[in-house]
């Protein structure tokens, strides 16, 4: 049988509620439990010595009535004494007062001299100031009432005698700090354009020079890969697959292959002996728009819209990690042989360094207050920099400490190119590129192209810029759908282009 459960009306269960509900909390409103007064001077102590350990106790010299009285004597015979030190009550806050403190009778109170005692130090003046007595203001008795202050009371009193005769400085007493100077940069020879080459019918968005250094790849917006001979710049061969903008090419030094990725998702890799894609590397769920290899090991780094990079391995397309981390599009990706050995750059304003083997971030740079869209490491310094329109930043591996910043090209810096001789080039959306002195940032030379024929003045952006492995040539790919080639100006001569170094001009290396 089923018991009957007890109806029972709104008011009684509403009431009980509140019974209940009242006895939960009624020790909240009884009465307050007594203090222990041996447990608040714990508490109070050990407040006092959080607060204002540094000001507790504070040596300064012996309050005398003598004091004044000798000085003179001490003075002319620059002898310091030995007062022995008293400990007083001193800060920049009120002394708090409660049962914690623990006074003793040594205990001073810091006063400030009397009148008399201001007087009879006016006096002690040596006689060479004699006749300056008649000119002194209040200002003097202020600088006294400064000077017999906390801060100079653990100065002999010939010392503070001397710093009254110098009017309250102690600069004299300081050494002399050498000026900061700004290293003076080496000199680099202009560069120069030289050729123009024209294929492709869209913008040429990547580049790549092959290892031998007989040609060199572009990828571009009208979605073909062309293989340039570097010598000639003639067309060698035209590979057609992706269906949207190819925005990065990389070309193996370890085995025939070509790598490319863009705007449709995919990255491909073409076998150069046949000319064929012969694999897909899947998982990318947005366009990908960087690629690198790794130079030692067979493994493949992309990053994409998608906020992430992901590590393929080359033979078996199986991703090995996802990099997961950053907020926004990651716009570059940079390997290397050391640790760390990835680096990428995003939209999210960071700079991320990351362990290959774990697969997770090592460190994060937030200095750039802007988006990351290129990175580039030295050939032979343990060294990277970085592009933003902020600012080109450099730094220090492993733990990517900030050496110094690379002001003046005022633009959304697309891509980076350094080489051996320490010439760094950066290429902006607005077709400029900026040439500068690695070791010092000075911005040696800048240059703007001009637009090619049948192009609109607005399409000059430089998009990718790469020197060759002779590091002779210089390869820019452009928006006016151009590849254009420079070299240094033989003729140049520190003579013809000297340095515009103005030394009195200080490096700032600001954050």
């Amino acid at each position: 049988m089923v018991e009957e459960v007890q109806k029972h009306s709104v008011h009684t269960l509403v009431f009980r509620s509140l019974k209940r509900t009242h006895d939960m909390f009624v020790s909240d409103h009884a009465k307050p439990i007594s203090m222990d007064e041996k447990s608040h001077k714990v508490k109070m102590a050990a407040k006092l010595r959080a607060e204002y350990s540094a000001v507790l106790h504070m040596p300064v010299l012996k309050e005398g009535k003598d004091r004044v009285s000798h000085m003179s004597d001490q003075y002319e015979h620059q002898s310091y004494s030995h007062p022995d030190p008293e400990y007083l009550i001193t800060g920049t806050h009120p002394y708090p007062s409660g049962p914690g403190l623990a006074l003793t009778a040594d205990t001073q109170i810091q006063t400030m001299p009397s009148e008399g005692g201001i007087q009879s130090m006016a006096l002690a003046l040596p006689p060479s100031q004699a006749g300056q007595e008649a000119s002194r203001t209040a200002a003097s008795v202020a600088d006294i009432h400064r000077h017999a202050g906390a801060p100079e009371r653990s100065q002999p009193p010939s010392h503070a005698m001397s710093l009254l005769e110098m009017g309250g400085t102690k600069s004299s007493s300081l050494m002399a700090r050498k000026a900061p100077t700004m290293p003076k940069p080496q000199w680099h020879p202009p560069w120069k354009l030289y050729r123009v080459i024209s294929g492709h019918l869209g913008w040429v968005r990547s580049i790549a020079v092959e290892p031998g250094n007989q040609w060199f790849v572009t990828g571009s917006a009208d979605r073909t890969i062309k293989i340039w001979d570097l010598a000639s710049g003639k067309l060698k061969l035209s590979l057609t697959g992706h269906i949207s903008t190819v925005r990065g090419v990389a070309v193996s030094s370890r085995s025939p292959y070509l790598f490319s990725c863009g705007e449709d998702k995919q990255v491909k890799c073409w076998d150069l002996e046949y000319n064929k894609v012969i694999r897909h590397y899947h998982g990318h769920l947005s366009a990908v728009y960087d690629l690198d290899l790794h130079p030692t090991i067979d493994v493949l780094v992309t990053c994409s819209r998608d906020s992430t990079a992901r590590v393929w391995d080359i033979r078996t397309k199986a991703n090995v990690h996802t990099l997961s981390g950053h907020t926004n599009t990651v716009a570059t990706v940079k390997c290397q042989g050391a640790e760390p050995q990835i680096i990428t750059g995003s939209h999210d304003t960071t700079i991320r360094l990351w362990d290959l083997i774990a697969g997770k971030t090592r460190t994060t740079l937030t200095n750039h207050k802007k988006s990351v869209r290129s990175l580039v490491l030295h050939p032979r310094l343990y060294t990277f920099a970085s592009g933003s329109p902020d600012n080109i930043k450099q730094w220090k591996f492993p733990d990517g400490n900030f050496i110094q910043n690379l002001s003046g090209h005022n633009a959304i810096i697309n891509t980076l190119a350094v080489n051996s001789d320490g010439v760094l080039v950066s290429g902006a959306d607005n077709g400029t590129i900026h040439m500068w002195d690695w070791r010092t940032g000075y911005n040696f030379q800048r240059i703007h192209a001009a637009v090619q024929p049948g192009s609109l003045d607005s399409e000059s952006g430089i998009f990718a810029c790469m020197f060759d492995h002779s590091e002779s040539r210089l390869i820019t790919a452009e928006a006016d759908k151009t590849i254009k080639v420079y070299r240094e100006d033989d003729t140049a001569t520190e003579e013809t282009h000297p340095i515009n170094w103005k030394p009195e001009i200080l490096k700032r290396k600001r954050f």
